[in-house]
């Protein structure tokens, strides 16, 4: 399971489970990175 992403920008997201981290980096994503957005399987692509 994968629950840790580090964002290009330096921010660190952790989740609890796979599903709490899609939500975590889709909200940090809307806040701090409008336009950009990225599906469950994308993020999931990319965390570790």
């Amino acid at each position: 399971m994968k629950t840790k992403l580090n964002c290009p920008c330096g921010e660190y997201i952790q989740g609890e489970n796979e599903d709490d981290l899609v939500e975590k980096t889709q909200a940090h994503l809307a806040a701090d990175h409008p336009g950009m957005e990225y599906g469950r399987d994308e993020i999931l692509f990319i965390a570790r």
